[in-house]
């Protein structure tokens, strides 16, 4: 149904704020170029207004973490048929963009800035040109939603195309206007659609999914990779953007997990669901449980965050059917890789790399060879 919300004051005798409207949307628009949390504090803005060849301009362009493209479109007025449309047709320019053109749009919408630089800057991670564009999802921006929209953005969510609505709404104060925002689905429900494949520009990759998870795990000064394969757990943190897609995991999954520029180091099958660093136990050394971030003491494990929700480490627990330490990781020319923490990949490249991976793992399912 519509999304519609309210917001009320807290008193004795609760009032509820009065809805009002924006000026115009692009006013909203340069909002969120003014701050783009409005959207996403995941999300890199890189582009406004940029000319799609089709005789037309896409309102807004940002990057993910993982090198992902988001095309952001204001509805502005249009009918939901018009903007879906609009928004599907910049997407099939977007799916074709190249490197270069992407740090064109960049250095124009900057001011002459280097996308590379500026990657690194806000992502902590170099921008790898062979994962740039390699999906892309859609965000039509609304001040309401309206049935029809509604039934076209499911539509074409059951179809596998990585789409959302953020709509907003304006609520007068005396100290001015609030915006607020709501999305249509769970944002992490459209970026694991995006990560799978299913909107990858490399159309001749693409297939069903086979039922395994891919899993990134981030080893480094903050995480041990050691700690994972000794307790048996996978884990992510430091935004919902890297968290939240720990929640496709169920008990009972099979994951492959990946540690970046190292390879393949481990295959296990997922014990429970995802778990705030607070609640996670593990055993101590006197064999009772005690909280995660009491027993792993070697590494940092984002702890500055432990006591936040968006920012915490959160905990997977996995039983480890074969692993390997980082210095014998499995790494060949064209096996699968993404920035993702979890995806389900829809790419014939993740076939062939559980075909290699099987071999090199033989216990993959729990048997002894």
């Amino acid at each position: 149904m519509p999304i519609r919300h309210s917001i009320w004051n807290v008193d004795s005798k609760p009032t509820a704020l009065r809805e009002a409207v924006l000026p115009s949307e692009a006013l909203l628009e340069d909002m969120i170029v003014a701050e783009p949390a409005i959207l996403s504090d995941q999300w890199m803005l890189i582009g406004r207004q940029a000319n799609t060849g089709f005789g037309g301009r896409i309102d807004l362009l940002a990057i993910a973490p993982d090198a992902s493209l988001v095309l952001i479109e204001l509805k502005r007025s249009r009918t939901p048929r018009e903007v879906v449309a609009q928004a599907i047709d910049y997407a099939s320019w977007a799916e074709n963009l190249d490197a270069d053109e992407i740090s064109r749009i960049y250095s124009t919408f900057s001011g002459g800035g280097n996308l590379s630089q500026a990657f690194r800057e806000r992502f902590g991670d170099v921008l790898d040109e062979d994962a740039l564009n390699e999906s892309h999802q859609i965000v039509i921006v609304a001040a309401q939603l309206d049935p029809g929209s509604e039934r076209i953005v499911d539509y074409l969510n059951k179809r596998g195309i990585a789409i959302n609505v953020l709509c907003f709404q304006v609520f007068e104060t005396d100290a001015g206007q609030l915006l607020s925002r709501s999305w249509l689905l769970d944002p992490i429900e459209t970026q694991a659609a995006a990560s799978s494949g299913s909107t990858s520009s490399r159309a001749t990759d693409r297939e069903p999914w086979n039922g395994e998870y891919y899993v990134n795990f981030g080893d480094s000064a903050e995480r041990s990779w050691d700690d994972a394969r000794e307790y048996g757990f996978v884990f992510a943190g430091g935004g919902s953007w890297y968290s939240g897609t720990l929640n496709l995991l169920s008990e009972g999954d099979r994951i492959w997990v990946r540690v970046p520029k190292q390879g393949y180091v481990g295959v296990g099958r997922v014990t429970g669901d995802a778990v705030h660093a607070k609640d996670f136990l593990l055993p101590g050394e006197d064999g009772a449980e005690r909280p995660v971030l009491e027993v792993l003491t070697r590494h940092q494990y984002h702890r500055q965050y432990a006591d936040e929700t968006e920012r915490a480490e959160y905990f997977v627990p996995v039983e480890w059917l074969e692993t390997v330490p980082l210095s014998q990781a499995v790494d060949e020319v064209g096996l699968f890789g993404n920035q993702n923490t979890v995806c389900a990949p829809k790419r014939a490249r993740w076939r062939h790399t559980i075909e290699r991976l099987k071999a090199a793992f033989p216990q993959y399912d729990g048997k002894r060879s």
